[in-house]
């Protein structure tokens, strides 16, 4: 270990990665603002919903869309390398703020970013190919330990295994579901739309997919196999990103991937770029050959302890799920940040109900409290179910009623079972709080997928 630990690399992967994170979220600050997703989304809505014990993170209304900015420019600095350690910090905060302003728009790949922004902190990604680097000879470098680059890939290895693993279940593997519903709506495409009619292409995809997820670190790590590995990535997530509307997530992958290819590529790359600021005019960002990135034993051992820590966390976390009674796909207790990637197709109705103690009564038009993605989202997540609520009881509090008692009528259907009620109609919510524990208001599945 203490031979490893002192064992350095080219800092050109961590380079190359930094410049790809940078664009990448740069860009898709950009796309979500001329979107108008952050007037839809953040902006226009009249009620949040927040997530477990982070409820002190609020909605800024107009003031969101210079936390976006914030975001963007910081993404951009990351990028060049420029005033690095404060940009990459920022970058996490205000990313992760914005992630964590409404659970109806939680995504995998949201938590991959933040995670991912959060490593980079530690990591020294501006000794070389920046501007930092630059503007200060002090820290210029050419070597990093080989560490440094190891951490992103070991992490990029769990979000893919563990996605892998989630897919080792009857309803993926047995059924073909979601793929089943999903592939079929995809059937107006060119050419191969008719095939997504067929049994067997969903089952097809569902096994290549959980195949794919389970081996491509590996395979990516060898020498021998990894360009058709980086080829089975690109194919991967182009595909997905065809069929799905995902955003940003699979060319993030694709660019992610790159962290597996030897020194020797990233600094062919880089020199590339330099022969082309060569052309132009622009001699920039040279190295100082021979020089390493050294640093203190008292910095090595705070980043020893981070990392430490966080693989342990990233390694169990995903399984809390198993504390819990009950099917996880019905209760979602533990489904958030365990890297569960489109393993379901969930969809609910809900029609509230607000009574009060002297018999008053009102059926609630969700309309009026929530957009159509909060409604869509709620109506299949119970507590989300039970946050809403909560909006409810102190709506209505201030219209006038006394002590009030919120009711839902509530159907669930799941990878394309029948509707079934998820909460008992004669459930007061609004006595329930939330927590960690099981939230044992929720109805039995009655039913069971197998699996991880």
């Amino acid at each position: 270990m203490t031979s490893y630990f002192q064992r350095n690399t080219s800092a050109a992967p961590l380079a190359v990665f930094r410049v790809i994170l940078g664009s990448m979220l740069f860009v898709s600050i950009v796309r979500f603002w001329l979107n108008g997703w952050i007037e839809s989304v953040y902006v226009r809505p009249k009620y949040h919903f927040s997530f477990y014990c982070f409820e002190f993170i609020k909605p800024l209304g107009g003031y969101t869309y210079l936390i976006f900015a914030i975001c963007g420019l910081a993404a951009l600095l990351v990028m060049l390398g420029l005033y690095y350690k404060a940009a990459i910090v920022t970058l996490f905060l205000s990313f992760t703020y914005i992630e964590l302003i409404d659970k109806s728009t939680y995504l995998n790949h949201y938590y991959f970013i933040s995670m991912i922004c959060m490593m980079m902190i530690f990591l020294p990604a501006n000794v070389y190919f920046s501007l930092d680097a630059r503007r200060n000879h002090n820290i210029k470098c050419d070597a990093v330990p080989s560490w440094t680059v190891d951490v992103i890939r070991g992490f990029v290895a769990i979000v893919y295994v563990y996605a892998g693993l989630a897919k080792i279940n009857s309803d993926w593997l047995l059924h073909a579901q979601p793929l089943r519903i999903w592939l079929p709506s995809r059937n107006d495409m060119f050419l191969i739309g008719p095939l997504f009619n067929k049994v067997w292409v969903a089952f097809a995809f569902s096994w290549m997919g959980c195949l794919y997820d389970l081996s491509i670190p590996l395979l990516l790590s060898f020498r021998v196999s990894r360009l058709p590995a980086f080829c089975a990535v690109v194919i991967f997530h182009l595909l997905t990103a065809w069929l799905f509307p995902i955003g940003m997530f699979p060319y993030i992958m694709i660019g992610t991937s790159l962290i597996f290819f030897p020194a020797s590529f990233h600094e062919r790359l880089i020199s590339s770029i330099r022969g082309w600021f060569s052309r132009i005019g622009l001699n920039t960002f040279q190295s100082i050959p021979g020089r390493a990135f050294q640093v203190s034993k008292f910095k090595n051992l705070g980043a020893a302890t981070f990392f430490s820590l966080f693989f342990i966390v990233q390694i169990i976390l995903p399984w809390r799920y198993l504390v819990y009674p009950d099917e996880l796909f019905w209760t979602e207790e533990g489904y958030r940040f365990s890297w569960r990637v489109m393993l379901m197709e969930k969809a609910g109705h809900a029609e509230f109900t607000v009574r009060d103690v002297n018999g008053y009564f009102e059926n609630v038009n969700n309309n009026d409290f929530l957009t159509p993605l909060q409604e869509k989202m709620m109506a299949a997540q119970p507590d989300m179910l039970l946050q809403y609520a909560h909006i409810l009881e102190d709506h209505y509090k201030k219209k006038g009623f006394v002590s009030p008692q919120v009711y839902v009528d509530s159907y669930v259907t799941l990878n394309g079972r029948l509707g079934r009620p998820m909460i008992s109609p004669t459930t007061d919510l609004a006595k329930l709080r939330d927590n960690l524990q099981h939230k044992y208001w929720i109805l039995p599945f009655n039913d069971e997928i197998k699996g991880l």
